[in-house]
């Protein structure tokens, strides 16, 4: 409710600037409150007029230390009382509403004050004003982030703990261009948006208020005005940390307090070639890896899992943990997709130390850590970034380019400067406050198309009348240039399912700039291929062979991922035809097929003791599977095969080139059987892999080889210890001089059913 500006007031400001802001509509109280110098008439010494507006206050007192005051001044303020050092002058209440004013003409310059209030309960606090404080953020700040290149703008917007002019407080700042009010409300102002209004910033639309006092762990929200005249309470959207769910007001947080322990790490990842490296990805959800089922089957936290996970996954043999989004998100059944809070660790597992602690662990251990983001879309709650003015700030105005509509929720602007800026400037932030090692990109096949999803009239051309999102297109390739500029060690990972060219090619090339792209064609083509019975699979050969095609098209990531075990699409073991023997078997080849195939590797929880019924994000994996025999050596056979992977570097040093990969036989559909090799960058490293896609064992099965040597079995999915029937070759076989497919020699294989053989020439 406004109040009535009919009233006369004995002010030296503004009537209608003090009515602006007790109505609590200015653009800049500055102008208004805080110390101000004003004309004297007499013309023989300055008046400095101090004005607060505190709404709940019945007397207010100046509180200035001695040495500040006019050494020959006749002129004595007559509410100028001497209290010890310090000296007090009663601030007239200028207005009922809580508007006060002190004429103080004792004074040589502008000087430092606390405010001594008594409020309407009788209780009596001393503060230092807020508004006696000049602006922190500089121009320059401010045209960078207006330019879109502020790269690392999380450290001047949101909240930051700071000493200015000697006094410890909190800077608050946060973009609402459209506001005509924007406050910082908390606990320490009762939630009362009249106490803490923010200033705006000339023309940057940067809202900012240095708060005395203010510390760690203080919650807070911004009440915003919007042009209609509606109040919106708002999350800061470069907040730290927030309460967690259902409660969603931001904390103030200093993430500058931990000690990090892998200089040694970070140095090696920076200056080593990551594509010839080994990539084992362990996908992990934090929230239903391993609950507590002992204390009610709550979250493990984060300095938990850094024992349990980290080991766990140094154990299996992965080198790096992919996890799940852990910007803060409010519903968990997103699984952390839907995000509210993007410089805002999710305070479901603990404290941002506690997940330092978790990255540091890793990397102690050699083992990279990988974060899911989500830059395409975010969700519509109220306290989140959805109208976060009042008009659509983040987003598009029209519901044909804001909004997914299988999905709910809003698709950012990204041309508009400050956003792209927030987006940027948020990647960076990942890998510098927290070390990880690479982002995967929610998504990016619904950022490149405009139709994405959408139906005939449900979406909006570009200006040359295509459906491909330019502004989409160039916030990727700046997001990657910006991201390689500082960290040229990490991975920037695009989920794209489309045939979009060049995607992990930089942009001087024309491509997109990631280093790498899930091989969303690969996962599908065989999915439905390992899922049919295998009676059928001769008549489909093409889906196992047609990824060669295009392997080497992009530097691609095979991916067995979450999605693929959800929403009805039966887990990696339930997709197997055939009986519990043949279940087991079938997994066995199928990621024996995985990791013999180019392109880094990447298996999500579970899948790797074969759980049974679906993910579910809301209970733990079902771990005590392990009891039972079949699970268990499932689960070694997966260790061994990241075992093999690595100490190999045929596996892993040439995935992206036609040098490092050459079919023996891709032909032999009536068998479902396809031969491959594997070549390391020197050619020295060779292994051959050999794959029966059917339940029926091939004796005296024989394929071209190309030296004359013994062929060692080094890996066999049919093994025993891996809970198969033990067929193979007696630990290896040696060559014949008998010329087959195209190759001088051949070896004759046994060749176990739904089974992998993996054999090694001896050349030394």
């Amino acid at each position: 409710m406004e109040t009535n500006t009919n009233i006369s007031m004995e002010t030296s400001a503004n009537v209608n600037e003090v009515m602006m802001v007790i109505n609590a509509e200015h653009r800049d109280p500055y102008n208004v409150l805080g110390i101000h110098p004003i004309v004297n008439d007499h013309g023989n010494g300055k008046i400095f007029a101090v004005r607060s507006y505190i709404p709940d206050a019945e007397k207010v007192f100046v509180t200035v230390n001695d040495g500040n005051q006019k050494s020959d001044s006749n002129k004595k303020n007559t509410s100028n009382q001497k209290d010890g050092n310090k000296r007090k002058y009663s601030m007239k209440k200028i207005h009922d509403a809580g508007f006060f004013e002190a004429l103080i003409d004792d004074m040589e310059d502008i000087f430092t004050y606390t405010l001594e209030i008594t409020n309407y309960y009788g209780s009596t606090y001393s503060i230092y004003d807020p508004y006696s404080f000049l602006p922190v953020l500089s121009d320059y700040d401010l045209y960078l982030f207006n330019e879109g290149n502020h790269h690392k703008v999380y450290e001047k917007l949101g909240s930051h703990q700071m000493t200015v002019n000697g006094i410890d407080g909190t800077l608050f700042a946060v973009w609402a261009p459209c506001a005509r009010r924007v406050s910082v409300v908390g606990n320490f102002n009762n939630w009362d948006g009249r106490r803490h209004q923010m200033r705006c910033l000339g023309s940057s639309g940067v809202w900012e208020i240095f708060i005395p006092g203010i510390k760690q762990n203080e919650v807070y929200k911004y009440e915003i005005k919007t042009p209609s005249g509606e109040i919106y309470i708002k999350s800061d959207p470069y907040a730290f940390y927030s309460e967690l769910r259902p409660n969603t007001a931001s904390i103030v947080y200093n993430l500058d307090n931990y000690s990090w322990n892998d200089e040694k790490w970070i140095k090696e990842r920076d200056s080593s070639n990551i594509f010839e490296k080994p990539i084992s990805i362990y996908e992990v959800h934090l929230g239903s890896w391993l609950r507590v089922r002992e204390e009610g089957g709550r979250f493990l936290t984060y300095t938990e899992l850094a024992d349990k996970l980290v080991n766990y996954v140094k154990d299996m043999g992965y080198t790096h943990i992919e996890l799940l989004p852990l910007g803060e998100h409010p519903y968990d059944g997103s699984w952390g997709y839907q995000v509210t809070g993007y410089y805002s660790l999710t305070s479901r597992y603990g404290k941002p130390e506690e997940f330092m602690y978790l990255v540091d662990r890793c990397h102690q251990e050699g083992i990279g850590v990988i974060l899911d983001w989500v830059p395409a879309h975010f969700p519509k709650d109220a306290h989140g970034l959805a109208r976060f003015d009042g008009t659509a700030l983040y987003e598009h105005a029209d519901a044909r380019q804001g909004e997914h509509p299988d999905w709910g929720t809003h698709i950012f602007n990204f041309g508009r400067n400050e956003v792209r800026n927030f987006l940027v400037s948020n990647a960076v932030f990942w890998f510098e406050k927290y070390h990880i090692d690479g982002l995967r990109v929610d998504a990016v096949a619904s950022m490149l198309y405009l139709d994405y999803g959408k139906k005939d009239g449900e979406w909006l051309p570009n200006k040359w009348g295509g459906k491909e999102n330019i502004e989409a297109i160039e916030f990727l390739r700046q997001l990657n240039t910006v991201v390689y500029k500082y960290f040229p060690g990490v991975m920037m990972i695009a989920e794209e399912s489309t045939a979009w060219p060049l995607v992990s090619r930089p942009p001087y090339l024309g491509g997109l700039g990631f280093s790498f792209k899930w091989n969303m064609g690969w996962m599908n083509d065989y999915l439905r291929y390992i899922s049919m019975d295998p009676i059928y699979r001769k008549y489909h050969h093409n889906l196992l062979t047609f990824s060669i095609m295009y392997a080497f098209s992009e530097n691609f990531i095979l991916v067995l991922s979450h999605d693929e075990v959800v929403h009805g699409k039966c887990s990696m073991i339930n997709k197997m035809p055939g009986d519990y023997w043949q279940k087991f078997a079938g997994l066995r080849v199928s990621y024996g097929y995985m990791y013999g195939h180019p392109g880094k590797k990447l298996l999500f929880m579970g899948g790797e003791f074969g759980q049974f019924i679906e993910w579910n994000y809301n209970q733990s994996l079902d771990w005590h599977l392990l009891d039972y025999e079949m699970h268990k050596k499932l689960q070694t056979y997966v260790r061994d095969l990241n075992r093999l992977y690595r100490s190999n570097k045929s596996m892993y040093e040439v995935d992206f080139s036609y040098e490092g990969f050459e079919w023996i036989d891709c032909n032999d559909s009536d068998h479902s059987i396809i031969s491959f090799i594997r070549k390391s960058k020197d050619q020295h490293d060779i292994l051959i892999f050999v794959c029966n896609f059917t339940p029926v064992a091939r004796n005296d099965y024989r394929i071209g080889v190309p030296f004359d040597t013994y062929y060692k079995e080094v890996m066999n999915s049919d093994s025993e210890i891996y809970g198969g029937s033990n067929m193979g070759n007696y630990g290896g076989v040696h060559a014949d001089q008998i010329p087959l497919h195209g190759r001088p020699y051949s070896i004759n294989l046994q060749i176990p059913p739904l089974a992998m053989l993996v054999l090694k020439p001896e050349l030394d």
